[in-house]
């Protein structure tokens, strides 16, 4: 019969979109590894896939291209919103998705009746050691602090958006091997689940340059939730204002850590690229 399928990216960020409400996909996590195999598949940086929900209107299940599961994805949450938006599985242009990082709330961005982007609610960072989770901090905030990776030692500041970042603040991101050291953060005992790792140019108060490796994925072209974390190390660490531009591989997003509510907001675009079947 094989699989109904669509592509989506957002900045760059691609992912292969299944509805499986029916919850008949049996092992999403082996289907992740051959639908997002670049070669021998479709191709994307992970899976999402469309299940019902009772505590929601909606919910949202990642999988990496390893096949790990992700607790959440910044730009695939705008992608996965535009989708089920445009399916007619949401009725209003504001509403809630149930996540791996709990519920949040996209909002369908318009202009002259047409869809411009998706801005969400991604909730209040995480800045408990514990909760991130890091090992050899110590307890409270991971603001500035420092590791040893792979012989040398950087300064490091640990976030969560409902999964675990490393945000090192870096001068000129022309001499970084995000190749080599990627993995090494990654995989490094100070992160107990492993962790998605952001290499942070600042170039003034409310522009920032990133580049990203993805728990699970390798370079990507962006990473939603990295700039949430992004946004929020930098503030942390008294180099941006509490509103940002964050130019990734892939494009541009705007963040803001609301003083109000303590929430970060993310806007951004979503794009399909084209439907399939997958056989």
């Amino acid at each position: 019969m094989g699989i109904e399928f669509t592509k989506w990216q957002g900045c760059g960020n691609d992912f292969v979109l299944v509805d499986d409400r029916s919850e008949s996909i049996k092992d999403p996590a082996e289907l992740s590894r051959k639908m997002c195999d670049r070669h021998y598949g479709i191709g994307a940086d992970g899976l999402i896939i469309i299940r019902p929900s009772d505590k929601a209107d909606t919910r949202m299940r990642i999988y990496n291209t390893d096949g790990s599961e992700a607790e959440m994805c910044g730009n695939g949450i705008r992608c996965f919103a535009r989708w089920v938006y445009e399916l007619g599985l949401v009725p209003v242009e504001e509403f809630t998705v149930e996540t791996g990082a709990g519920i949040l709330v996209p909002k369908i961005i318009k202009e002259n009746g047409r869809i411009t982007g998706v801005r969400v609610d991604m909730g209040q960072p995480v800045l408990d050691a514990e909760k991130i989770p890091t090992k050899g901090f110590g307890t409270g905030r991971v603001v500035d602090k420092t590791i040893e990776v792979l012989g040398e030692t950087y300064h490091v500041t640990c976030v969560s958006m409902g999964n675990p970042h490393c945000v090192v603040l870096w001068d000129d991101l022309s001499t970084l091997d995000i190749e080599k050291l990627g993995p090494a953060f990654e995989n490094h005992p100070a992160f107990p689940n492993r962790v998605n790792t952001e290499f942070v140019s600042v170039r003034d108060k409310n522009h920032v340059r990133m580049r990203v490796w993805e728990r699970g994925a390798a370079v990507t072209m962006a990473c939603g939730t990295g700039a949430c974390a992004t946004l929020t190390a930098c503030v942390l660490n008294d180099r941006t204002e509490r509103q940002a531009e964050i130019e990734l591989d892939g494009g541009k997003l705007f963040i803001e850590w609301s003083e109000k509510d303590n929430h970060i907001y993310m806007t951004g675009p979503a794009e399909e690229v084209y439907k399939g079947t997958y056989i």
